[in-house]
């Protein structure tokens, strides 16, 4: 019988991998984390506003792809492991430098499954600057009651709880029961399946909050909001025919506030209904919860801490911005950092669409040109691997918005070049391959660029490789160089590494929009009397 390695040896041997879990997510996956596939996590926590503290369980059913004798979580180090079971039985683990190693019984084979359960607890990480920090927020709502939320994007869920911190793993389902004293209320993913009276020390009131997801989840996705909320509640009839209940657990401050705006939020449902598909989550509920930040896309449970009122541009930008992400995100999710413009850059963009839905084309122009500064330092979907903190932070510093607005623009361009018909046929193809996809109990799924322009060649009906090559995957803009001489007016295109680029251009001439096929040599115009705009609705992204 072959000898077991000595867990210390295994610890050691794999020191090179471990994460430090204040720094960022994703990467390369190491062997141990990509041996197993995460099935369900139950996480069942008592959160003390007293003492800032957490304190209970997790328990991760994994199935092993590969053969592996050691199932390897992460955790923040700032929680300590109180122990850990495998099958119910006790196993020996190390925690450290953000990982928990635990050591199996024996080498557990393809197809098998492991259930473990893990105790620990703490004092969680402080988010110093949620959502843009990760962690914990520990607030008071303006009556003095605790007001507690998590926000973990970019520097994992481990900060609350034991997983697999990598967005290529999601739990296909997940169960949280939640203990809070009385008379706070846990608002969180999924559906409210029960609710538990637990008796405290002291003769204190605490309750138990059983909530479940029956969909797939990303990681950060998941989160606590705690607070003495009222609920306004409404049945949304969506275009597949489902009720789904709509919830916004709101403070009581701003319980009228968010009966007014209720109605428009549920129109935002609506226009992306109309445009994407059915709501993906149907099964689990349409939810908001009011937050002492600012907003993040929690699936079902969308963090709102805005204003409760429209923008310039008519609408609530950030429950919009946040819905989107029910799509781009939630649904659609990029398995590796390096492809975070589809849950950015298209949400961004949607945006601009209900801009021109609610007040015309110009309206569209004037969201989209109000984010039109971009760093153009680092490619908005480069090739390789990434982890959060590079493709959203800047090599020299700052934040990188170029996901965002410059993923919007490229869109934007994009939807010139295709025409409108098959630029959306695209959009929605994306989202809903198929109708089958549209009527799925599991309708999440990872994608990547390549999957969008794969899709875009195929409804364009030609190949736009070139255009995807130049706008993601390098980070320079095209120059539009134009000059006129002897009568003549030449266009010809400067691209960063002389890369194919026959984007054509639309000039205004005698009156009358014409649109000009510029080729590798470039193109003549003969020089009318009037003036001759070029690109004259704003169509083209690139330099100045």
């Amino acid at each position: 019988m072959r000898r077991l390695v000595p867990f210390a040896a295994l610890l050691a041997a794999s020191s090179a991998f471990a994460q430090d879990p204040t720094m960022d997510t994703g990467g390369p996956v190491p062997y141990d984390a990509a041996s197993y596939d995460v099935k369900h996590y139950g996480i069942d926590l008592t959160v003390d506003p007293a003492t800032r503290t957490i304190a209970g369980t997790t328990t991760v059913t994994a199935t092993f792809v590969q053969p592996n004798n050691t199932l390897v979580l992460d955790l923040d180090t700032v929680l300590a492991v109180r122990g850990v079971r495998v099958g119910g039985q006790a196993r020996p683990f190390v925690h450290a430098r953000g990982q928990l190693r635990i050591a199996l019984a024996q080498t557990v084979q393809p197809g098998q499954t492991v259930r473990a359960e893990v105790d620990y607890g703490g004092a969680p990480r402080v988010a110093a600057r949620a959502p843009w920090d990760g962690g914990f927020t520990w607030g008071r709502t303006p009556s003095g009651q605790p007001w507690i939320t998590t926000t973990v994007q970019g520097e994992g869920a481990d900060l609350w709880f034991a997983c697999k911190d990598y967005p290529s793993d999601e739990a296909d389902s997940v169960d949280l029961a939640i203990t809070v004293p009385e008379p706070l209320v846990v608002a969180t993913n999924g559906r409210l399946v029960g609710t538990d009276d637990v008796a405290g020390a002291g003769g204190t009131s605490w309750r138990r909050y059983r909530w479940h997801v029956a969909h797939s989840v990303n990681n950060y996705g998941l989160s606590l909001n705690i607070g003495p909320y009222v609920t306004v509640e409404q049945t949304y009839t969506s275009i597949s025919g489902e009720d789904v209940p709509f919830q916004f657990f709101v403070l009581p401050e701003k319980e009228a506030d968010a009966r007014r705006q209720t109605p428009e939020f549920l129109r935002h449902v609506r226009f992306y209904e109309e445009l994407l598909g059915p709501y993906p989550w149907r099964r689990d509920k349409l939810g908001v919860a009011h937050t002492p930040h600012l907003g993040m896309e929690h699936q079902t449970i969308i963090a709102y801490g805005s204003t409760f009122t429209p923008d310039a541009d008519g609408f609530d930008w950030l429950y919009h911005h946040e819905y989107g992400h029910e799509y781009f995100g939630n649904l659609l999710t990029a398995w590796d950092w390096r492809d975070f413009w589809i849950h950015e850059g298209f949400d961004t963009y949607m945006q601009a669409l209900y801009a021109e839905k609610l007040g015309g084309h110009e309206a569209y122009l004037r969201r989209l040109r109000r984010n039109s500064r971009f760093s153009n330092v680092i490619p908005v979907a480069p090739r390789d691997l990434r982890t959060s903190d590079q493709i959203y932070q800047l090599p020299g510093g700052g934040g990188n918005l170029d996901i965002y607005y410059k993923g919007a623009w490229v869109l934007h361009t994009l939807r010139y070049t295709m025409g409108d018909d098959a630029f959306f046929r695209a959009v929605r193809r994306f989202v809903y391959p198929t109708p089958e996809a549209a009527q799925s109990r599991q309708p999440g799924r990872f994608v990547t660029t390549d999957d969008f322009i794969a899709i875009v060649n195929a409804e364009a009906g030609r190949d736009l490789t070139w255009f995807f090559d130049v706008y993601l995957r390098q980070p320079e803009l095209p120059k539009l160089v134009t000059t006129t001489d002897g009568g003549e007016m030449r266009l010809r295109w400067d691209v960063p590494g002389h890369l194919p680029f026959p984007m054509p251009v639309e000039v205004q001439m005698g009156g009358q929009t014409r649109r000009v096929e510029v080729p590798a040599e470039g193109a003549v115009l003969p020089l009318m009397r009037s003036a001759m705009p070029v690109d004259p609705n704003g169509w083209l992204l690139k330099a100045n």
